[in-house]
C-alpha cells in the first residue's frame, strides 16, 4: 500500500499560490479554484493510497479558511488585482479581435464583477459612448475580418461571400451590425491603418 500523502497546510498552500503567480495573472477566483485543485488533487492521491473519503472530505473542507486567507494575502501584497488583471486583459482581448461584449463575458468567467469590468473597459477602451471606444471597436471588428478573411480581407480568388453569413460571424463575435457592416465595407487600405493604429497604442 502507498503512503498517504501529507495533506497541504497554509504553508504549502501559500507556495502553490507564489509559484502559480510567478507564471500567470489571475483573478482571485483564478487563484481560489487553482488552491481548491491543489486539495482535490491530494484527496484524490489520498484516497488511492487507502485514506476514507469522509476523512479525505474533512481536511479538504478544514482547509477552506487557509485558501481564503492565501487569496487574501496575495491580493494585500498586490499579487493579485482583479482590476489591473481586467485592464490588461480587456485591452488583449481586443487587440486579437474580441468585442466589447466578447471580453465582458470573457471577464466575467474569470470572476471579475460588472463594476470592475466596466470600468477596466472605460480605462482600456473608452467608455462606450466616446469616439475613442468606437474605434477600439470597429478595430477589433477588422481584426476579426483579417483572421477570418472577410470583407477588405477577402481572397480574390475566393467567390463572393454570402453578406448574411459575413454579418452572422460578427454577430457570433459580440459586435454589433453596424460595427460589422463598416467592417466589411471598408477600403483594405484603410482597414490596415485602422488595425496598425490601435495595435500601436
Amino acid at each position: 500500500m502507498e503512503d498517504i500523502p501529507k495533506a497541504p497546510d497554509a504553508r504549502t498552500l501559500r507556495e502553490t499560490a507564489l509559484a502559480h503567480l510567478a507564471r500567470f495573472a489571475t483573478t482571485e477566483l483564478g487563484l481560489r479554484q487553482v488552491l481548491e485543485r491543489r486539495i482535490r488533487r491530494w484527496g484524490t492521491r489520498a484516497m488511492h493510497a487507502g485514506m476514507a473519503a469522509e476523512e479525505v472530505e474533512a481536511i479538504s473542507q478544514g482547509l477552506k479558511p487557509a485558501i481564503e486567507d492565501t487569496v487574501h494575502a496575495m491580493s494585500g501584497l498586490g499579487a493579485v488585482d482583479d482590476a489591473g488583471f481586467a485592464r490588461s486583459r480587456a485591452l488583449s482581448l481586443t487587440r486579437t479581435g474580441r468585442s466589447r461584449r466578447a471580453v465582458a463575458a470573457h471577464l466575467a468567467t474569470k470572476g471579475v464583477d460588472q463594476d470592475t469590468t466596466r470600468a477596466a473597459l472605460d480605462e482600456s477602451l473608452g467608455e462606450r459612448s466616446d469616439e475613442n471606444a468606437s474605434r477600439a471597436e470597429l478595430a477589433a471588428a477588422l481584426v476579426l475580418a483579417r483572421k477570418r478573411r472577410l470583407g477588405p480581407f477577402r481572397r480574390d480568388d475566393r467567390p463572393d461571400e454570402d453578406p448574411m453569413k459575413a454579418l452572422a460571424v460578427f454577430a457570433r463575435n459580440g459586435f454589433s451590425r453596424d460595427v460589422a457592416q463598416s467592417a466589411l465595407d471598408m477600403d483594405l487600405e484603410e482597414a490596415e491603418d485602422r488595425i496598425f493604429e490601435f495595435r500601436s497604442l
